[in-house]
C-alpha cells in the first residue's frame, strides 16, 4: 500500500527510543520520520503520563469547565492575545475563516526557573483559577511531562534529517510552549448556531510538534494526500504527536504539518461536551525557521522566505482572530 494512503496512523513506542538499545532507538527514529514523511501524524505510548495524572487533570479541567461562564470570564485576558488564562466560547477561529470554532480553552505557558534566562521577561505569569485548586499543580505535571517527552521525539526527528540529536535542545528550552485544555461545549439548539460552525475547522497547528491527549474520543480527523479525510483513534494510554506548521517550514516540507480538523458529532449527540488537552511545542522566539540547507535541493526548491519563531506566531495569532493587528 502506498504509505501515504494510510488507514490508520502509526503506533509507537517512546520506550524504543529511550531504551539505551541502538537498533531500537534507530528503529523508531526511521519509523517516526517515515510517518511524519507521509502522513505527519503518529500514537505514541509510554510519554511518561501516568493513568492516575491523565485521570486527575481530566477531572481538574472538567471541573474548570463546569464553572458559570462569568467565573471563566473572570480569568481571560484580551490584553494577552489568549497566550495565558481562559479563552471564551468562539474566540477563536481557523485561518481563512471567520466563523469561530465551537469550543472553549485554557493555556498554562512556560515557567522559567532559571533567573538568568532573558527570556522569562518575554512571557506573561500563569493564571489560576482558584475554584480549583488543584488544576496548578496538575496542568504545570503534565506540562513538563510532555514536554519531555516532546524533546525526545525532537531529538529523533534531528536524527532522522541527520542533524546532531541536540540539535533541538537549546532553541526549546525555555520555549514557548503551550498547554491547552479543550472544552467542546454542548450544543443545545444546534439551529441556532451558525450553518458552518464546527468544533475546531480544518487548519495546521503553528508549531513545532503537537503532543495530543484525548484524541480517541469521536470528531479528530486528518487530511490524506489523496483528499481523503480519516479518523484519528488513539488507545487510552496513548497520545497523538503530529508536525506543526514551524517544523515544515524548517524543513522546506519534507516534514508534513497534516491539516487536521474536530467535526461536530451527529445531530442525537450534540449536547455532550468533549474535551481534549493538547501541548504544542514551541522553540524560543529567537530560533529562525529559514529552511535546512540539507531539506532544499534542486529537486525541492526553498518555498518560504526566512522568518523567526516569533514572528511566525504573532503572524499566526492575528490569523486566528486571538490578536489584533
Amino acid at each position: 500500500m502506498d504509505s501515504t494512503l494510510l488507514e490508520e496512523i502509526p503506533s509507537l513506542d517512546l520506550a524504543d527510543f529511550r531504551s539505551g538499545d541502538p537498533e531500537r532507538k534507530q528503529r523508531f527514529v526511521q519509523q517516526l520520520g517515515d510517518a511524519y514523511q507521509s502522513i505527519g501524524f503518529v500514537a505514541l505510548r509510554n510519554h511518561g503520563l501516568t493513568e492516575e495524572q491523565t485521570t486527575q487533570l481530566y477531572a481538574d479541567v472538567k471541573s474548570f469547565f463546569s464553572l458559570p461562564d462569568e467565573v471563566k470570564q473572570s480569568y481571560e485576558n484580551p490584553a494577552l492575545a489568549g497566550q495565558r488564562g481562559y479563552i471564551g466560547k468562539g474566540k477563536e477561529h481557523a485561518k481563512g475563516r471567520n466563523t469561530g470554532d465551537l469550543k472553549e480553552f485554557y493555556h498554562v505557558g512556560q515557567e522559567v526557573d532559571d533567573a538568568n534566562d532573558p527570556i522569562k521577561n518575554e512571557y506573561p505569569d500563569n493564571i489560576w483559577p482558584k475554584e480549583v485548586p488543584s488544576f496548578h499543580q496538575t496542568t504545570l505535571t503534565t506540562y513538563k511531562t510532555l514536554e519531555a517527552a516532546g524533546k525526545d521525539v525532537l531529538r529523533a526527528i534531528a536524527l532522522y534529517l541527520n542533524l546532531p540529536e541536540s540539535y533541538f535542545d537549546d532553541k526549546v528550552r525555555n520555549g514557548n510552549s503551550i498547554l491547552r485544555p479543550i472544552h467542546y461545549f454542548p450544543i443545545e439548539k444546534p439551529d441556532a448556531v451558525p450553518a458552518d460552525a464546527v468544533r475546531a475547522a480544518e487548519h495546521g497547528d503553528i508549531n513545532l510538534i503537537t503532543l495530543l491527549m484525548g484524541a480517541s474520543a469521536d470528531g479528530l480527523q486528518v487530511l490524506r494526500r489523496d483528499g481523503k479525510w480519516i479518523a484519528i483513534t488513539a488507545l487510552p494510554d496513548q497520545i497523538v504527536v503530529n508536525v506543526g506548521d514551524m517544523l515544515q517550514r524548517l524543513t522546506n516540507g519534507v516534514l508534513r504539518s497534516t491539516i487536521h480538523r474536530v467535526v461536530n458529532p451527529p445531530r442525537e449527540k450534540m449536547n455532550s461536551s468533549r474535551f481534549s488537552v493538547p501541548f504544542f511545542m514551541h522553540p524560543r522566539s529567537e530560533m529562525s525557521l529559514a529552511a535546512l540547507e540539507s531539506c532544499v535541493t534542486p529537486e525541492n526548491p526553498k518555498q518560504e522566505a526566512d522568518i523567526t519563531a516569533g514572528e511566525f506566531l504573532n503572524e499566526r495569532l492575528i490569523e486566528l482572530g486571538l490578536k489584533k493587528k
